[in-house]
């Protein structure tokens, strides 16, 4: 499903590149229900894997690149970075929420067997893409976490650092909602206002963050 997916992507891609309009709109949402729907089938039949996960995190990755490109062309590229570290955003902190409240992020692959070749491939992917903006990031937020607490964060001030809604709307700028709003624009004939929004959101999350540190501010250990 997520080869399927990926194709599907990037045969959207193709046509936005061509000035098609409804065809590559629609596709994008096909897009969107497969690739919600293979990680809940492979929950629900108890077979998730490792590489099922890198997999699909990277060709959402490769069909982002190509989707951004084929609207800007050059400018695509560092438009898939930006949209990377607004959606490795909703990963951590997401992750955060969860950790401060003492719940599991992500259950353990319930399969082995990985092919190892396939699988270290993936991980180096990975690792040269994604975990350097995760570090990063996380680094930025624990060091502003730190500052605010005198280097001695409280339970209660990591749990008042990651408010329920800021995962929501987080959430909300997550894949499904990106694809969504490109749909829209391609549909609309102004595909370059989808890129164009990526620094909007990117303002969006800083002022949360901002609203986050207030939140900490308010908590007893946290004031002077």
């Amino acid at each position: 499903m997520v080869l399927v997916h990926t194709a599907l992507g990037l045969y959207a891609a193709l046509l936005i590149s061509r000035g098609e309009r409804l065809r590559p709109a629609l596709l994008l949402q096909v897009k969107t229900v497969l690739d919600g729907l293979d990680g809940q089938l492979a929950r629900a039949t108890g077979r998730t894997t490792e590489t099922g996960r890198y997999l699909d995190t990277e060709m959402d990755l490769v069909v982002d690149l190509a989707l951004n490109v084929a609207i800007s062309g050059a400018a695509g590229v560092p438009a898939t970075l930006l949209q990377s570290l607004i959606m490795t955003v909703d990963y951590l902190w997401e992750r955060d929420f969860r950790e401060a409240r003492g719940e599991v992020f992500r259950d353990p692959p319930a399969q082995a067997g990985d092919n190892p070749q396939v699988l270290a491939a993936l991980k180096w992917v990975y690792a040269l893409y994604f975990t350097p903006q995760e570090r990063a990031l996380q680094t930025l937020f624990t060091r502003r976490l730190a500052r605010l607490t005198g280097g001695a964060p409280t339970p209660a001030d990591r749990v008042a650092y990651t408010p329920h809604a800021s995962t929501l709307i987080t959430a909300n700028l997550g894949l499904a909602t990106q694809l969504l709003l490109l749909g829209a624009c391609v549909l609309a004939g102004r595909p370059r206002l989808y890129t164009r929004s990526l620094p909007v959101q990117a303002l969006l999350l800083a002022g949360v963050q901002l609203w986050r540190e207030d939140q900490v501010r308010r908590q007893p250990s946290s004031r002077g």
